[in-house]
């Protein structure tokens, strides 16, 4: 029997990684946090600073070409261990028209939920500004692209809500089975 799949979708500092503890310390099953961050920092160290860093993510709403295999190998990777019967939670940043095309191919048959995570952009760059561990300008360059090509099974507002209320949403969601990444297959490939 396949694992569940949790793709959280959202911008950089938009609350995935506390929505992901927040989900994580919730569902009775064990769930693994095998999202986008666990790809890229697996990566040599050399690799996250430029100018090799410009061939795993580019600029902030692009990939080169280390980035594009990263990716997909995430997606299959995933795949693969749904289809084992591990259960996982992947924070995502689906920015790019052919990775969420990929995702509708890959997951469109499993139990593999999109969740959609919203946060105005004062305080995406407000929680980017005080972290100090990311790229400034990241939010503000996925922000217009972030939600344009997805469906989802469930959106959440991390400034409207804490992340333990936005996992409690998520998780009211889970009692009925996923829709959007069918949906999604069906718009990118109606065959």
């Amino acid at each position: 029997m396949a694992g569940t799949v949790i793709f959280i979708n959202g911008t950089s500092s938009s609350g995935k990684t506390s929505l992901v503890r927040a989900l994580q310390a919730r569902l009775e099953q064990p769930y693994l946090d095998l999202g986008i961050d666990r790809f890229i920092f697996a990566l040599p160290k050399r690799y996250l600073e430029r100018p090799l860093w410009d061939d795993v993510l580019g600029h902030a709403d692009s990939a080169g070409a280390t980035g594009k295999a990263l990716v997909t190998g995430m997606h299959h990777a995933i795949a693969a261990a749904a289809r084992a019967g591990l259960n996982m939670i992947a924070d995502h940043v689906l920015v790019k028209q052919a990775w969420v095309e990929e995702c509708a191919r890959l997951f469109s048959e499993l139990p593999a939920y999109l969740v959609g995570i919203h946060c105005p952009l004062e305080v995406l760059e407000q929680r980017e500004r005080a972290r100090k561990d990311r790229t400034l300008g990241q939010a503000r360059t996925q922000f217009p692209v972030i939600h344009k090509y997805s469906l989802y099974d469930a959106e959440v507002d991390t400034a409207a809500c804490g992340p333990d209320e936005c996992a409690e949403q998520v998780l009211r969601r889970l009692a009925s089975p996923p829709s959007a990444l069918r949906a999604l297959a069906k718009r990118y490939d109606p065959r």
